[in-house]
């Protein structure tokens, strides 16, 4: 079987999960890495340098890969000087952009993404962006140098699922570049269904850290990852409009 890798600005990672921590213990950390396998973990700055408090550095193992994110910011200035801090405190150079003015709804500001997106990229950080779904927005994007897109699948934290299903599908279709579902993410069903549509991969935090069983939970995602990523390389079978079709072509003996 051909090797399948997720490939993000040049690097390579086998798992299709990505932890958002926002809601972080160390019984997520543990379970995201051992029951999801996730590869990568997002990192809000603001959390990583903290003296009062503990700090979710000091429970993300070994070999995992720290995705810090902007969270916070209401314009690119502020999102760009998040992301230098972040590579300042040793997070690397890979970014999630995130930029909310709205309080209420915490949708991405996706004009002041892409200026933060370019001036970043400029600076040779890995950007990826989380946006609302829209088209000429995405195309924006790849235009400023980010190395993927992530969509919002509901509103962030929410648990409802696919809310924008159709137009992630339209990115998914249009965009040379990684779609990585992220926000609202519920079900491991839902994570399966982006996944058999062609998503790269899908980013979860909410799911997990409101499950009644956690590591249960980031088994399930961790198989419906990859279960919907192994149909849509598998090429889903056709859908018949009317009718029905029957399974058994030996079956034509019945009409004698």
């Amino acid at each position: 079987m051909k090797e399948d890798k997720l490939i993000i600005g040049g690097r390579s990672f086998d798992s299709r999960f990505i932890l958002g921590s926002g809601k972080y213990s160390m019984r997520l950390i543990e379970a995201a890495v051992r029951d999801a396998g996730a590869q990568i973990i997002t990192l809000a700055v603001r959390r990583a340098n903290t003296k009062e408090q503990e700090s979710i550095l000091d429970y993300i193992p070994e070999g995992v890969t720290l995705l810090p994110n902007t969270s916070g910011a209401r314009n690119a200035e502020e999102a760009v000087r998040i992301a230098r801090l972040a590579r300042e405190l040793g997070c690397g150079d890979m970014v999630k952009i995130e930029i909310m003015r709205d309080a209420k709804y915490l949708l991405p500001d996706n004009q002041e993404t892409v200026r933060a997106t370019e001036l970043l990229a400029k600076e040779g950080f890995i950007v990826m962006p989380y946006m609302y779904p829209d088209l000429n927005t995405a195309r924006d994007l790849v235009n400023a140098g980010a190395a993927s897109v992530m969509p919002l699948a509901a509103p962030i934290g929410s648990n409802k699922g696919l809310q924008t299903k159709e137009f992630i599908r339209i990115l998914i279709e249009e965009i040379d570049l990684p779609v990585i579902v992220d926000a609202g993410i519920g079900r491991p069903s839902q994570a399966c269904e982006v996944m058999e549509m062609g998503a790269a991969a899908v980013m979860a935090n909410t799911a997990l850290a409101t499950a009644g069983d956690l590591p249960r939970m980031a088994a399930a995602f961790r198989d419906a990852i990859a279960a919907g990523r192994n149909a849509y390389l598998a090429g889903l079978g056709r859908v018949l409009t009317r009718g029905a079709s029957a399974s058994d072509p030996l079956t034509d003996f019945l009409r004698d």
